[in-house]
């Protein structure tokens, strides 16, 4: 495994999906395959897992600490059998300490939480990235206000947990307008996803920052994002990783008939 992990911005799908095959079919299946090559990217299993879900908000940063978190089913109007789901990776809680340390260097006042479970934009994530739960996980929450230098500074300070094996993936979506999740996010999907290819693939690290953080002057940013929590774990994993070159690592022109939605790489795959 490389030296310095990649970090990642993942798309993470909706709800369950890796435990509904029947009722989904092959609509995830390009997520599912991206998501499963990670571990050849990065050379192998990580030490840990930091995972910055969109769907945990707290006033400041806060790691959940527990050594054998629960679950949290945090959707409803799902089949029965996936409020039974478990996915039994273990805690990490000396790297939840670690990063609340790096995280109050960097001004923040960071705290721990020893109940919170894994969600669904944890677990449904991993599981066809890690399958057998044998690596370590700790979630990290957004913060309240949506700043997003702030969750830039986030990830600038958690950027020395990547030379230790621990690999940092901000598990969101590139477009998240629930009300328009079909035909009529298409227009905004795909302008969006391309302002997102550019800015993050073609611009110079510097100017790159600055863009992501007016992403709202975006073509259709609100129409794709009309609350940003699902955009918000991009700006830690960039901040990890600031100036390193970025690989969109999935991508899907139609995914539910029509959205335009991408995950990216942040720094190096292994090599071969």
């Amino acid at each position: 495994m490389s030296t310095r992990l990649p970090t990642y911005f993942v798309s993470h799908g909706g709800g369950p999906w890796p435990f509904m095959k029947d009722q989904y079919g092959a609509t995830y299946d390009v997520l599912q395959a991206s998501l499963a090559d990670m571990p050849r990217q990065i050379g192998g299993k990580p030490q840990a897992v930091l995972v910055v879900t969109a769907h945990w908000e707290e006033l400041e940063p806060t790691l959940s600490s527990a050594p054998a978190p629960a679950m949290l089913y945090d959707y409803g109007g799902f089949p029965p059998h996936t409020y039974q789901i478990q996915y039994k990776a273990p805690g990490a809680p000396a790297l939840a300490e670690q990063a609340a340390k790096l995280l109050t260097g960097a001004g923040f006042n960071a705290a721990l939480d020893p109940i919170r479970g894994f969600d669904h934009g944890t677990f449904s994530m991993l599981y066809p990235v890690f399958p057998d739960a044998s690596v370590p996980v700790v979630q990290m929450s957004l913060k309240h206000g949506f700043d997003p230098r702030a969750h830039l500074e986030m990830g600038r300070a958690l950027a020395p947990l990547r030379d230790q094996g621990v690999l940092i993936i901000g598990s969101g979506l590139s477009y998240h307008n629930l009300r328009q999740f079909g035909p009529g996010g298409n227009i905004a999907s795909h302008a969006f996803d391309a302002w997102l290819q550019f800015t993050l693939l073609e611009l110079p690290p510097s100017e790159r920052t600055a863009a992501l953080m007016h992403w709202d002057g975006a073509p259709h940013a609100r129409m794709a994002h009309p609350r940003e929590e699902h955009l918000l774990p991009l700006m830690v994993a960039l901040g990890a990783a600031e100036n390193e070159k970025a690989a969109c690592v999935y991508h899907e022109d139609l995914f539910f008939g029509s959205l335009a939605v991408s995950s990216f790489r942040f720094g190096e795959a292994a090599a071969p």
